[in-house]
Order: C-alpha cells, then structure tokens, then sequence
C-alpha cells in the first residue's frame, strides 16, 4: 500500500508541477520549463542557458549566459505556446506578461480541468492494478477474503485522499487565475 501511495503522489506532485507552467497574473520561471532551444546544433534547456528571475510582478528577465544564443532564446520562445513577446537589452532577455482576457481565463480554466482529469484517470490507473493485485492473491489462497476486503477498503481510502488534493489543487488554482 506504501508503494501504490506514493505513485499516486508522484502523480499529484507532477500535476503541482504542471500547474505552475500555466500563466497567472504573476510571472513564474516555471512557465518557461520545457521550452527547448537549439544551441550550436543541439536542443537544450532554457534553463541551461540563462538563469531566470522575477523583477516585476508581471516580468521574467532571462540573463543569457552565451550572448551568441540570444537570436535562438527569443526565436524559441516566441514559437512556444506562452504567447510572449521577448525584447532584449544586451545579454538581459525581459519577457512582460501582459494582462489576461476574460476568454484567456476560461481557456485556462478548461485546461485546469483537462489536466486534472489525467491526473485522476492516472491515480484510478494505479488503483486498478492495485485491486487485481490483491484479488489475485486471494485467488491463489496468499491472502484471506478478509484481508482482501481490508486491502480493498484501505485503498479506495488512498484513492479518495489523492482525488480529494487533486480536486483541491485545481480549485485553487482555478480561483488565483478567476481572480482579476
């Protein structure tokens, strides 16, 4: 039961981490993870190439290491799907959040709910082949019927608590996007 915990939690910790990625009214270096960059013929990390901060509240300010990739940094993010326009200003990259629509609000809102929803197939998935784990072992006579029902009982429990912080997770960041 420890095991399946845990790889229901990892599923909550990545959906924590996914939900950071998503633009609020506040700039996150999050929101740049995963934004890959071709650097002398090789995709890499933004994060390996300039260390991100938060001057502003609506700013990300990108300080490039190689002031030779600064042409690949802007060309990569303005592809990406963050939708933001970099100025640079010698080897300082400044990224300016501008301010979010109502309709960019509920598309945020609808992909809350999209992402949440993998998450908790993702958890039922774990508790799934959890299940058929004990009920093969009751077949094969390793564990008792009760036991097995002890088991089943104590793992809808885990379920639930991970499906509850899900649910809880999402809400929240629902209501800080909702929030004008």
């Amino acid at each position: 039961m420890a095991e399946t915990s845990e790889k229901m939690t990892k599923a909550v910790e990545n959906l924590k981490k996914h939900l950071q990625g998503l633009r609020t009214n506040r700039a996150n270096p999050e929101m740049l993870h995963g934004i890959m960059v071709e650097y002398y013929g090789t995709m890499t990390p933004l994060q390996s190439l300039a260390a991100v901060s938060v001057p502003e509240n609506m700013t990300l300010a990108l300080n490039v290491f190689d002031k030779g990739a600064i042409k690949n940094i802007e060309k990569a993010i303005q592809v990406s799907s963050i939708g933001l326009n970099p100025q640079t200003d010698g080897n300082i990259i400044r990224l300016r959040l501008p301010e979010l629509t109502g309709e960019r609000r509920q598309q945020l809102v609808k992909q809350i709910e999209k992402i949440s929803e993998e998450t908790k197939i993702a958890i039922r998935n774990i508790r799934r082949s959890e299940l058929d784990a004990i009920k093969k072992q009751e077949k094969e006579k390793e564990i008792t019927e009760d036991d097995s029902k002890k088991e089943q009982v104590l793992l809808q429990k885990i379920t639930d608590d991970h499906i509850h912080q899900v649910d809880q997770i999402c809400s929240e960041k629902e209501k800080e996007i909702l929030t004008v």
